[in-house]
């Protein structure tokens, strides 16, 4: 359908948001009379700057540039207008009027599932979002998640490939990159996946945008997972949000010493689902029939879609470092507090700690400390 010029100007004028413009829609019964209107008529509803910025269309050079984006192959404007839109973020309150979508727009039909985490995530994980995000997509999750660093980034990249895919909600213009890190990612989630944002086009990441942002992702999903997170991370606002909108809430519990678990442990008391695998989950949000959606890329290992994924340990490995690994638990720990456990010196420590670090079955962290991955 032709996308009315006024929806456009409405939408991307500064100080309306997705409140004001519903409120818009219910004074004046579409948004071409709406922008029609005095700005006595709408100073009430939107308040006297936002209204005064209507009537000047300073939004216009943000139209134009949205128009001439949306003209670019893979590039598109979503608005409540089209069939397409999500149906469960248009009944979750307060929806965008108008999403910039990149990518392969034909996923937001499909059930999704939002995982969200630290993004200062432990090595382990970083390694469970991969994981939990590759298994649910092979059970036709579409994983929807942030972009950002940490949790956000691991639950995109398990889930790249499978035929569900991934759905990433930005917190900037749809044409920057944040963290500039994920630039290839990025492209990755264009061409495999979809990238959404409600922000015109050059938006910088203000400290603002990115609770709307939140928003979006709990409102497109059946439930949100939070792998990673401490006490005052973001995600725990995605959850509530979920929460708030009616969605199931889960998350992985972790050590009572990783600071990055203590969120999810907060979660939990509160009334999250403790998940320990992909099953779990499934029981939770509902398993799906089979997809019609074709794999766009193979997979670079098979995770099967009711439990994470743990690799074998590779041969090779001295009786001595397989010891110290399985004496490790999963906590992080000192080198020196395992050779006082083992009895050995701290340069032998060190030596096998080495060996299981190139071996990939532990991750060095801060404060000369360790951590096993699998």
């Amino acid at each position: 359908m032709t996308l009315p010029v006024e929806w456009l100007r409405a939408a991307l004028t500064p100080g309306i948001g997705p409140a004001g413009f519903l409120k818009l829609i219910q004074a004046f019964g579409d948004i071409a009379a709406a922008v029609s209107a005095s700005p006595h008529q709408l100073e009430p509803l939107i308040g006297p700057a936002a209204a005064r910025a209507l009537k000047e269309k300073v939004s216009e050079p943000d139209v134009e540039a949205a128009l001439a984006w949306a003209s670019q192959p893979g590039c598109s404007l979503l608005t409540l207008l089209d069939a397409d839109y999500p149906a469960q973020l248009a009944e979750a309150g307060a929806a965008p009027p108008l999403l910039f979508a990149r990518g392969r727009r034909e996923l937001l039909s499909r059930p999704m599932l939002a995982m969200v985490g630290s993004r200062n995530a432990t090595p382990q994980g970083l390694g469970i979002a991969r994981d939990f995000s590759a298994g649910l997509a092979e059970s036709g999750y579409t994983v929807v998640s942030g972009l950002a660093s940490g949790i956000d980034t691991a639950a995109h990249e398990g889930a790249l490939g499978s035929a569900a895919s991934t759905v990433a909600v930005i917190g900037t213009g749809i044409d920057r990159v944040y963290p500039s890190a994920n630039r290839a990612l990025a492209h990755r989630l264009a061409e495999e996946g979809l990238l959404l944002s409600e922000f015109p086009l050059g938006m910088q990441p203000l400290a603002e945008n990115f609770p709307r942002r939140n928003r979006i992702i709990a409102g497109l999903a059946r439930g949100c997972l939070v792998v990673e997170a401490n006490v005052k991370s973001g995600s725990l606002i995605t959850a509530r949000l979920a929460a708030e909108a009616g969605r199931e809430v889960l998350a992985i519990p972790g050590s009572i010493h990783n600071a990055q678990a203590r969120g999810c442990h907060r979660l939990i008391k509160e009334g999250a689902k403790l998940v320990e695998t992909v099953e779990d989950v499934l029981e939770e949000v509902g398993r799906l029939g089979p997809t019609r959606l074709r794999r766009r890329t193979p997979p670079s290992a098979a995770v099967p879609p009711t439990a994470v994924a743990m690799p074998e340990l590779p041969d090779g490995l001295s009786d001595t470092a397989q010891r110290l690994l399985e004496s490790m638990g999963y906590d992080p720990i000192l080198a020196d507090t395992l050779a006082d456990r083992l009895g050995l010196t701290a340069g032998d420590v060190y030596a096998m700690l080495l060996e299981l670090e190139l071996a990939g079955l532990i991750a060095g962290l801060p404060g000369q400390r360790f951590q096993r991955l699998r």
